[in-house]
């Protein structure tokens, strides 16, 4: 239904104890149930925690059709932990004793103080009751309660419509629609979100085929010419990269279209990037990252990332790719993502699929996707309300 968060590989929730709120009495009697992180999956605490991953899961499937985008649940119980950059609460209704919808509410701490991403999902058999407008409005109050004045969220749309097509909602920023007959749709309009920008989800079927890399890379080769070199690692990222890859990371907040949501600029340095990397292998994710370094000044001008986790073998995320800009025209782009998948051909051949995720008008991204073999998998409606 609505609302999911917004999709950069950071933002993670997750919830403590809070009072149940029962709902206004003038609306059906659901109640709204705090979800309490258990200390382990298999902890005698965990009951909670693992139906709610399974409604989770079940969500995801009525979405799309398969469990692609879903976490584990181990790696859900470690990313949703509060840390020194985030934190998130969680919520449930159950009716009957089954879990049948959830909320979050996400606050970021380190910057955007005045933002919170907001959740709500409902189980299409269990639609249209007043659950999603009352966990909408509990999750609302409670951002309010923490002085967050813009919430941010999105919709989710399987590539089932044409997006330049008839009874499409457009963005602010013109790219890109959404189905406007969508229930999820209608339900952010009514409660006063504004569509600002939307998002395309990508796949590519892997490995491609024998000799396509090699082509893109001959034509990219020649226009780094001997100004860069490429660098790869594994998880960690080296001490002697460590503060040129936060400079990097804190670009994708700047550097990345972003449409009309509200964002400040991150900051990062060494510290915060060695917690990302903590966060993604306590989940289970081993990332493969590689970097294109400049010759004549020695700095880090592009970087890409591409994980994968052993609970999902056939499936490979496109996360981050950056070039800054003193270092577009390069063909950097192409060159780092070619050099990831050709490690991730060699070292993880059961992959069969990969997922990426840009923005709309990402036009130059989104050509090197296209020249790589993506194809458009989904869309997601990216919404704010500023108070």
């Amino acid at each position: 239904m609505f609302i999911t968060t917004a999709t950069k590989s950071h933002r993670c929730l997750r919830s403590k104890t809070a009072p149940s709120r029962e709902a206004d009495p003038m609306a059906p009697s659901f109640r709204i149930e705090p979800l309490v992180l258990p200390s382990s999956t298999d902890s005698p605490e965990a009951k909670d925690f693992l139906e709610f991953s399974e409604l989770s899961d079940a969500l995801i499937l009525e979405t799309w059709g398969n469990l692609d985008l879903a976490n584990p649940r181990e790696a859900r119980l470690e990313s949703w932990r509060d840390d020194d950059y985030k934190q998130a609460r969680f919520y449930y209704v159950r009716l009957d004793g089954r879990m049948v919808a959830r909320s979050s509410i996400g606050l970021p701490l380190a910057e955007n103080l005045h933002v919170a991403m907001v959740r709500v999902d409902v189980l299409n058999e269990f639609t249209g009751r007043g659950i999603g407008q009352m966990l909408l409005r509990h999750a609302e109050e409670f951002a309010a309660g923490h002085s967050r004045t813009t919430l941010q969220s999105s919709t989710e749309h399987a590539a089932s419509f044409d997006p330049h097509g008839p009874d499409i909602l457009k963005p602010a920023t013109g790219t890109g629609g959404v189905p406007a007959d969508s229930r999820a749709v209608k339900f952010a309009l009514a409660a006063g979100y504004t569509l600002e920008q939307v998002t395309q989800f990508s796949a590519l079927d892997f490995p491609v085929p024998d000799g396509k890399l090699d082509a893109l890379e001959q034509k990219a080769g020649p226009i780094a010419g001997n100004c860069y070199d490429l660098l790869s690692w594994t998880d960690r990222c080296p001490d002697e990269y460590i503060d040129q890859m936060a400079v990097l990371m804190s670009r994708m907040s700047t550097d990345t279209p972003a449409g009309d949501l509200h964002f400040d600029p991150q900051v990062w340095d060494a510290k915060r990037v060695r917690h990302v990397e903590n966060e993604w292998e306590q989940s289970g994710m081993e990332s493969l990252v590689s970097v294109a370094r400049h010759k004549p000044s020695g700095e880090l001008a592009a970087y890409s990332v591409l994980q994968y986790s052993a609970s999902k073998p056939w499936l490979a995320v496109q996360d981050d790719t950056l070039v800054a800009r003193a270092h577009r025209g390069n063909r950097l782009g192409m060159l780092v993502k070619i050099l990831n998948l050709r490690r991730l051909e060699a070292e993880r051949p059961s992959v069969e699929r990969i997922l990426t995720f840009n923005a709309a008008e990402n036009e130059h991204m989104l050509a090197i996707n296209v020249a790589l073999g993506f194809r458009p998998a989904g869309y997601s409606g990216e919404w704010q309300r500023r108070g």
